[in-house]
């Protein structure tokens, strides 16, 4: 069944002056307008469109790609307080509302919250929601493994570390001594599952998976050929002094040096690391 709040590649049906009409099944046929068409768009052409409700409630289509779709999680601006709720920018021209019920603490105009956009079963329309605990249930089953590539957003800090939400579904923590670089609320990283713990908790790192490790090899490549090929700084050194240069822990700092000896791209001395092309 479709439904508003997501993508669709849909069949152009009809053509009119102000733009085109797709077929969207049990919806009826929605309107694309002609700004959001391409000019040699046809009938009988499917082209790929998100579903919305336009300010008349009316299911209408476009190529325009929201910031979140029904079922995910976003960072979003507040453009406006009405007597009904706050109405946020979600990247389409119609905003989006957090009713006053759904706002977990006052909203207030030019300030971003994390919200989860969802169906409201009463009136059909696509409503956000900033009490974002009631979407996230822990005990949900899920297949996430160790070393397993995700999705994060950045959802909150707690005396652990960070609290992110994995693949829009389930609460993860970033420990602190795994973090080495600056992360903010709402922000949107790629992470990796560290343990799912007996309680089915789920531990996130930054670093990890099998192409990691040459992302740190490159990353140190590139800052030995900005500082003319030497770096004071080796497998002795401070954990401190890595995460400061590399914004690595010391673990993947001695994986990918480990890397780079073995490619014979560095040569590690007494007092730091260095290109062999600089020897």
């Amino acid at each position: 069944m479709i439904t508003v709040g997501k993508y669709y590649s849909l069949e152009v049906v009809k053509s009119v002056h102000f733009g085109f009409y797709l077929d969207a099944a049990n919806l009826g046929e929605v309107l694309l307008p002609g700004k959001y068409a391409a000019d040699d768009l046809a009938i009988g052409d499917f082209i790929d469109v998100f579903l919305y409700l336009d300010s008349e409630d009316r299911p209408v289509a476009t190529t325009e790609t929201p910031f979140a779709k029904v079922g995910e999680f976003a960072y979003l601006r507040v453009m406006a307080i009405t007597k009904v709720g706050a109405f946020l920018d979600w990247g389409l021209e119609k905003d989006i509302l957090v009713p006053f019920a759904e706002q977990h603490v006052p909203m207030v105009a030019g300030r971003s919250y994390l919200v989860y956009l969802y169906l409201d079963k009463a009136s059909g329309r696509i409503t956000a929601s900033s009490k974002i605990d009631k979407f996230l249930d822990d005990e949900r089953p899920h297949d996430f493994k160790e070393k397993q590539s995700v999705n994060l957003i950045i959802a909150n800090t707690t005396d652990l570390g960070f609290k992110a939400i994995i693949n829009h579904s389930h609460w993860g923590v970033l420990y602190t001594n795994d973090v080495h670089e600056r992360l903010s609320f709402g922000q949107y990283k790629e992470g990796f599952i560290k343990q799912v713990r007996p309680d089915n908790k789920i531990d996130l790192t930054l670093q990890g998976g099998a192409g990691d490790r040459s992302k740190h090899a490159l990353l140190i490549e590139k800052q030995l050929n900005e500082n003319d090929g030497f770096m004071a700084v080796h497998d002795k050194s401070d954990p401190a002094l890595i995460s400061k240069m590399f914004g690595m822990s010391k673990g993947a700092f001695k994986k990918a040096i480990g890397i780079l000896y073995k490619q014979k791209v560095i040569v590690i001395e007494k007092d730091g690391i260095r290109l062999t092309k600089n020897k």
